[in-house]
């Protein structure tokens, strides 16, 4: 990949990393629903407001609302909602390693609902290389009374719709829509989706008292940098350099979620999940296929 493109997925890989970062920050002065609507509200105006400075019809009666109402329920209202309820009881760096499974489980959604992307044997084995993984990252909790167990099982179960997610999204490349207008139009979805729910369960206007400046802020970074400005540099790299280079940014985002998580909000990880990470990212290359390049080309 040209120059630019590293710098483009550095710099996506630092903006999702630092979404995990952001979030442990407002989830301890908010309800992670709150935090769920602010992002997807904020990213939406923002996209919106883009898109109507580009000249492109924002809202149209004709776009795919009910396609953009499923994508932002599985993209954006289900898996915001587990992992930052899971931020709430372990850490930033632990819910991105998790979250770092959504390519696995892609492999497993692919294979039961399209008839392009089988499962193959190298395949197979980074599926299994990245399941041993998380049973390193979670198992033992499972017979720890008073484990965080359930906050880690949210997030895998994110990562889980995550994949359906991308699978389905599958369906936008033959519709007459940008990158942009599915991006802002699963995000639009997503806030008329989550705004009733929040309502209903946070009731935001009984908080004690308004949220402090470092949590607006940390708001203020999920929404604008880490999802409105992500997706931006997220369809341009899958545009320059294509879906497997786009992959790389997975194995990028634990260690700056950790990283953020240890400088700033003095968060620790045991050696067992640092271990279970280096599974999870070895199934992740092994899956990429640069390791079978590598070898080719050693030869």
């Amino acid at each position: 990949m040209p120059l630019r493109v590293w710098l483009w997925l550095l710099s996506l890989s630092i903006l999702w990393g630092g979404s995990f970062f952001f979030a442990r920050i407002a989830v301890s002065e908010l309800q992670p629903l709150t935090v769920v609507f602010i992002r997807v509200g904020l990213a939406a105006l923002a996209l919106n407001l883009l898109l109507r400075a580009m000249g492109n019809a924002a809202f149209r009666v004709a776009a795919p609302w009910r396609d953009y109402a499923v994508m932002g329920l599985l993209n954006n209202v289900l898996p915001f909602s587990l992992i930052f309820w899971g931020q709430t009881q372990i850490p930033s760096g632990l819910a991105a390693i998790l979250n770092a499974t959504t390519p696995l489980f892609t492999l497993i959604v692919a294979h039961l609902a399209t008839t392009d992307e089988r499962l193959t044997g190298v395949k197979l084995a980074a599926l299994g290389t990245g399941l041993l993984g998380v049973a390193v990252l979670v198992g033992p909790d499972l017979l720890v009374a008073g484990s965080s167990v359930w906050a880690e099982l949210a997030c895998v179960a994110a990562a889980i719709s995550y994949a359906v997610a991308g699978v389905f999204g599958r369906r936008f490349r033959a519709m007459s829509v940008s990158a942009a207008q599915a991006a802002a139009g699963q995000l639009t979805a997503s806030a008329a989706l989550i705004l009733p729910i929040m309502l209903l369960v946070d009731q935001p206007w009984t908080m004690p008292s308004l949220p402090s400046l470092g949590v607006l802020s940390a708001l203020a970074g999920l929404a604008l940098l880490s999802t409105a400005l992500a997706y931006v540099l997220y369809f341009r790299i899958l545009a320059a350099a294509g879906a497997t280079n786009l992959l790389l940014v997975t194995l990028m985002i634990p260690p700056i979620s950790i990283m953020l998580g240890a400088a700033f909000l003095d968060e620790r990880l045991s050696p067992r999940q640092f271990g279970g990470m280096a599974l999870i990212g070895l199934a992740l290359l092994v899956m990429d296929g640069r390791l079978k390049l590598a070898r080719a080309a050693a030869k």
